[in-house]
Protein backbone atom coordinates (compact mmCIF):
# COMPACT_ATOMS: atom_id res chain seq x y z
CA UNK A 1 0.00 0.00 0.00
CA UNK A 2 2.63 2.44 0.67
CA UNK A 3 4.22 1.96 -2.63
CA UNK A 4 1.29 3.14 -4.40
CA UNK A 5 0.63 5.73 -2.45
CA UNK A 6 3.93 6.77 -2.72
CA UNK A 7 3.66 6.75 -6.70
CA UNK A 8 0.55 8.73 -6.40
CA UNK A 9 2.35 11.24 -4.18
CA UNK A 10 5.29 11.46 -6.19
CA UNK A 11 3.30 12.20 -9.26
CA UNK A 12 1.18 15.17 -7.58
CA UNK A 13 4.45 16.88 -5.82
CA UNK A 14 6.31 16.26 -9.21
CA UNK A 15 3.76 18.11 -11.57
CA UNK A 16 3.85 20.85 -8.66
CA UNK A 17 7.37 21.42 -9.33
CA UNK A 18 6.77 21.11 -13.00
CA UNK A 19 4.71 23.50 -12.95
CA UNK A 20 6.84 25.89 -10.60
CA UNK A 21 9.15 25.50 -12.54
CA UNK A 22 8.41 25.96 -16.30
CA UNK A 23 4.88 27.86 -15.17
CA UNK A 24 5.53 29.59 -12.35
CA UNK A 25 3.66 33.23 -13.00
CA UNK A 26 0.71 30.53 -13.59
CA UNK A 27 1.14 28.19 -10.71
CA UNK A 28 1.57 31.48 -8.50
CA UNK A 29 -2.15 32.80 -9.51
CA UNK A 30 -3.67 29.32 -9.06
CA UNK A 31 -2.58 28.18 -5.75
CA UNK A 32 -5.19 29.31 -3.06
CA UNK A 33 -3.23 31.33 -0.69
CA UNK A 34 0.01 32.12 -2.69
CA UNK A 35 -0.57 34.97 -3.85
CA UNK A 36 -1.42 36.48 -0.27
CA UNK A 37 2.27 35.61 0.28
CA UNK A 38 3.71 38.78 -1.22
CA UNK A 39 4.75 39.58 -4.59
CA UNK A 40 6.08 36.94 -7.66
CA UNK A 41 9.61 36.26 -7.66
CA UNK A 42 10.30 34.21 -10.43
CA UNK A 43 13.31 32.81 -8.55
CA UNK A 44 12.10 31.48 -5.49
CA UNK A 45 8.90 29.91 -6.63
CA UNK A 46 11.92 27.88 -9.04
CA UNK A 47 13.73 27.28 -6.21
CA UNK A 48 11.00 25.98 -4.11
CA UNK A 49 9.63 23.82 -7.17
CA UNK A 50 13.13 22.30 -7.46
CA UNK A 51 12.85 21.00 -3.89
CA UNK A 52 9.36 19.52 -4.98
CA UNK A 53 10.67 17.53 -8.10
CA UNK A 54 13.13 16.43 -5.90
CA UNK A 55 10.78 15.16 -3.36
CA UNK A 56 8.71 13.71 -6.02
CA UNK A 57 11.25 11.82 -7.70
CA UNK A 58 12.10 10.43 -4.12
CA UNK A 59 8.82 9.21 -3.62
CA UNK A 60 8.71 7.82 -7.00
CA UNK A 61 11.94 5.80 -6.16
CA UNK A 62 10.11 4.74 -2.79
CA UNK A 63 7.43 3.75 -5.02
CA UNK A 64 9.53 1.58 -7.60
CA UNK A 65 12.39 -0.03 -5.01
CA UNK A 66 10.13 -0.25 -2.39
CA UNK A 67 12.03 -0.65 1.06
CA UNK A 68 15.42 -0.54 -0.21
CA UNK A 69 17.82 1.52 1.98
CA UNK A 70 18.75 3.81 -0.22
CA UNK A 71 15.11 4.31 -1.11
CA UNK A 72 14.18 5.10 2.51
CA UNK A 73 16.68 7.09 2.58
CA UNK A 74 15.80 9.51 0.01
CA UNK A 75 12.05 9.48 0.60
CA UNK A 76 13.08 10.41 4.18
CA UNK A 77 15.14 13.30 3.24
CA UNK A 78 11.71 14.43 1.31
CA UNK A 79 9.31 14.03 4.35
CA UNK A 80 11.85 16.01 5.69
CA UNK A 81 11.63 18.98 3.68
CA UNK A 82 7.70 18.89 3.54
CA UNK A 83 7.38 18.42 7.68
CA UNK A 84 9.53 21.77 7.86
CA UNK A 85 7.71 23.41 5.09
CA UNK A 86 4.44 22.57 7.00
CA UNK A 87 5.96 23.85 10.50
CA UNK A 88 7.04 26.92 8.50
CA UNK A 89 2.97 27.27 7.61
CA UNK A 90 1.81 26.22 10.95
CA UNK A 91 4.17 29.40 12.45
CA UNK A 92 2.82 31.35 10.00
CA UNK A 93 -1.04 30.39 10.25
CA UNK A 94 -0.75 30.75 14.54
CA UNK A 95 0.85 34.53 14.16
CA UNK A 96 -2.10 35.82 11.09
CA UNK A 97 -6.13 36.17 12.33
CA UNK A 98 -7.61 33.09 10.60
CA UNK A 99 -5.49 30.11 11.61
CA UNK A 100 -8.57 27.53 11.24
CA UNK A 101 -9.34 29.06 7.51
CA UNK A 102 -5.60 29.14 6.59
CA UNK A 103 -4.91 25.67 7.90
CA UNK A 104 -7.60 24.20 6.26
CA UNK A 105 -6.76 25.84 2.62
CA UNK A 106 -3.52 24.31 3.37
CA UNK A 107 -4.30 21.25 4.58
CA UNK A 108 -4.46 18.97 1.16
CA UNK A 109 -1.68 20.76 -0.46
CA UNK A 110 0.99 21.63 2.61
CA UNK A 111 -0.45 19.56 5.76
CA UNK A 112 -1.15 15.61 4.34
CA UNK A 113 1.91 15.59 1.60
CA UNK A 114 3.39 15.82 4.90
CA UNK A 115 1.89 13.55 6.71
CA UNK A 116 2.04 10.74 4.12
CA UNK A 117 5.37 10.77 3.45
CA UNK A 118 6.28 10.73 6.88
CA UNK A 119 4.13 7.61 6.76
CA UNK A 120 6.06 6.50 3.54
CA UNK A 121 9.28 6.85 4.96
CA UNK A 122 8.93 4.83 7.95
CA UNK A 123 9.63 0.64 7.03
CA UNK A 124 7.78 -2.02 6.34
CA UNK A 125 6.91 -3.85 9.37
CA UNK A 126 6.76 -7.71 8.39
CA UNK A 127 4.21 -9.76 9.59
CA UNK A 128 5.46 -12.75 12.17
Amino acid sequence: MQRIIAGIVAAVLAANGFAMLFAGGWWYGVVPGVPETGPFNPHFVKDIGAAYLICGAALAWRAARGASTAALGAVTAAAAFLVVHALIHVVDEVSGSNALGEFARDFPGVFLPALVAVWIALPVRKSA
